[in-house]
């Protein structure tokens, strides 16, 4: 197995994992927030693809899914590139309309193509290229790849806890 598998491995079980967490759930379940300042699992599946979505496509110079497949027009949100979440307050947390879960896996795995179209086409020299940003050192664009899956992955966690959360332990998320 090469380094290529190895990341397109790691990605593609987030949407195998979205679809475990989402299966069976109500729309009142997918926007339930355990408090009035938590997520919902609607907003961290959103906001887990879209800060896949906005990166990759930076890093490899495309545009987003979100505005160039019209993914923003299914979640009746504008075609602003910008729009990830980071930053969002509570009642917009509580205001982000998720039209149902067959749209939010359907955003990833459309996310998840272009991410691993983007993986297969790096060589391996292209993980050392270093970026442009404020952090100190710069990081690659290796080390960018890793930093987009952890948050991911962290986010896709948090879903997990919340459904037990909602519905006890009468599901299973593997």
């Amino acid at each position: 197995m090469n380094w290529q598998q190895i990341l397109a491995d790691a990605y593609g079980r987030l949407p195998e994992s979205l679809e475990r967490v989402l299966a069976g759930l109500s729309r009142e379940d997918i926007a339930w927030q355990p408090r009035e300042d938590c997520n919902s699992i609607g907003w961290l599946c959103w906001h887990l693809t879209r800060q896949q979505d906005a990166q990759i496509a930076e890093l490899g110079g495309t545009e987003q899914v979100w505005i160039k497949d019209g993914w923003h027009a299914k979640f009746n949100r504008p075609a602003d590139p910008g729009d990830m979440g980071f930053g969002h307050t509570p009642e917009q947390v509580a205001a982000l309309e998720i039209p149902d879960a067959k749209t939010l896996v359907g955003y990833q795995r459309a996310a998840m193509g272009r991410t691993l179209d983007y993986i297969n086409g790096l060589s391996e020299a292209d993980l050392d290229r270093k970026l442009g940003g404020p952090w100190q050192p710069p990081p690659t664009v290796g080390v960018r790849l890793v930093s987009i899956l952890e948050d991911a992955v962290i986010h896709a966690g948090q879903t997990a806890y919340i459904r037990g959360l909602r519905q006890g332990k009468g599901w299973q998320s593997y």
